[in-house]
């Protein structure tokens, strides 16, 4: 693809001399997604600082059919940030303010470039709490995060982005700007349109800025590392720590041992906190308001459920030090993982009910594939997203086990569907699995969201070719 350089310069002067970037080497960290797995290229990077920027920006693109991909912090997975045809970059990052901290209506007004740790600094400085809890929470960004529908460790209390977010300001692709950035936690006048460009992933609309729940800072916060037989039980002190806490569990997560067993091999000072080896754990995590004797709850329920063989053994945190130690374990998990070569990922969803089946008949799918694959089964149990990845064979070929990748994404994704899951939890679809929701969503389903980008972006300029095609 290749741009006029009048289109060019009428961009750059759009965003000013700041604003912009045509260095090569700049551009370049831009290009390419953690994985490796896609690389792109792009003559200009831009970078607004403010929302009239955009709109001058997106005026130009809509005007000349200029294709722009919008991109956050650059941590998404699924190749949705990447400017794959050389489309010009659309980089949120010095839209860094957050406008407005309401500790009395416990919201926060935040600009798409900022940093997720410093929207929870921000909050913990006025005495609130913002739950979104992501591995990537030093460089993943507001805008990104909602563009994604991002969820992470905390979904099964608080909820994802869609759950956060009150309003939004969002820039359509003719440069109109649309402010939804309201504070009401109820307002029942129409269409809720912000859900329109959640999870769109920048293909109908570019969002500037979010209005996003905060809550009032949990007094006690208690974690645990269970020691769990087999996955049916891990279901099991699911609901048995529910019930215990009266919903006060934040997260659960699943962890199998070779996992941990990964960490402690590759990541430094890791430790594991348990006397004996267990084929699974749960790592999980409470939180209350003061005088609630949370830590006193939870230890009851995993006594009892090693009582009745639900759970072999536990460590409960006795500090914060000790706490971190217990989440880097959880954390460390993908980067462990790739210094044991090569990995295919999948990042599904189903009932919690139908997990333990889930894993049984899906590690044996995927291995009658690649025999000696080895899984890495791991993620969030408490809200049924399983992040099901397979590491090459010991002692195989890299190469020839990637090659496998479609082989064992057709047996991992066809199980998915038919246990009534989604092939995509919380990475979204960008270009990795556009041809997949095509498979297993509905004709209707497609067509009408081909009708709301046709709609919305009649020129399909907004980061084309990524979700859904038109």
């Amino acid at each position: 693809m290749s741009i006029h350089p009048a289109v060019l310069a009428r961009l750059k002067e759009a965003v000013g001399p700041q604003g912009f970037t045509e260095d090569p080497h700049e551009i370049a960290p831009h290009l390419v997604e953690w994985r490796s797995r896609y690389q792109g290229h792009s003559p200009l990077m831009l970078r607004p600082k403010t929302t009239p920027e955009v709109s001058r920006v997106l005026v130009i693109c809509n005007e000349t059919s200029t294709p722009i991909v919008p991109q956050g912090g650059n941590t998404g997975l699924v190749g949705g940030q990447i400017p794959l045809g050389g489309e010009v970059l659309l980089s949120l990052s010095r839209m860094n303010r957050i406008r407005r901290i309401d500790p009395e209506g416990l919201s926060a007004i935040a600009e798409a470039g900022v940093i997720l740790a410093q929207l929870q600094n921000a909050a913990d400085a006025a005495d609130r709490y913002f739950p979104l809890s992501l591995a990537s929470d030093g460089s993943c960004t507001s805008g990104g995060n909602l563009s994604t529908n991002a969820g992470g460790v905390s979904v099964l209390r608080y909820g994802n982005m869609r759950d956060l977010a009150l309003g939004i300001e969002v820039v359509l692709a003719d440069g109109t700007v649309v402010d939804l950035l309201r504070i009401l936690r109820k307002d029942n006048t129409g269409y809720d349109l912000k859900q329109l460009f959640i999870g769109a992933e920048g293909t109908l609309g570019v969002i500037t800025a979010a209005a996003l729940k905060l809550f009032p800072k949990p007094a006690e916060r208690v974690s645990a590392l269970a020691a769990i037989p087999d996955v049916a039980s891990a279901v099991g002190l699911l609901n048995r720590l529910q019930s215990a806490t009266g919903g006060l569990l934040s997260a659960f997560e699943l962890i199998p041992r070779i996992a941990l067993e990964m960490v402690l091999a590759h990541i430094p000072q890791t430790s594991d906190p348990l006397a004996a080896p267990s084929p699974w754990y749960a790592l999980v995590e409470a939180e209350s308001g003061a005088r609630f004797s949370l830590r006193e709850i939870v230890e009851q329920a995993l006594f009892s459920a090693i009582a009745d063989g639900i759970a072999s053994d536990a460590a409960v945190a006795d500090s914060e030090a000790q706490r971190t130690a217990l989440w880097r374990l959880r954390e460390s998990i993908s980067e462990a993982q790739k210094h044991e070569g090569a990995s295919i990922k999948h990042d599904v969803a189903v009932p919690v009910a139908a997990i333990p089946e889930f894993l049984a008949r899906g590690i044996e799918a995927v291995q009658r594939v690649v025999p000696g694959a080895r899984p890495v089964p791991f993620g969030h149990l408490g809200d049924g997203n399983i992040h099901f990845n397979f590491s090459v064979p010991k002692g195989g070929d890299d190469t020839a086990f990637l090659a496998r990748w479609e082989d064992v994404t057709r047996a991992v994704h066809d199980l998915v569907h038919g246990l009534g899951g989604s092939i995509s939890a919380e990475h979204g679809v960008g270009v990795m699995k556009r041809e997949e929701i095509v498979r297993y969503k509905s004709a209707a389903e497609i067509e009408l969201m081909r009708a709301l980008k046709r709609t919305l972006d009649p020129n399909n300029i907004l980061n084309p070719g990524k979700l859904v095609e038109i």
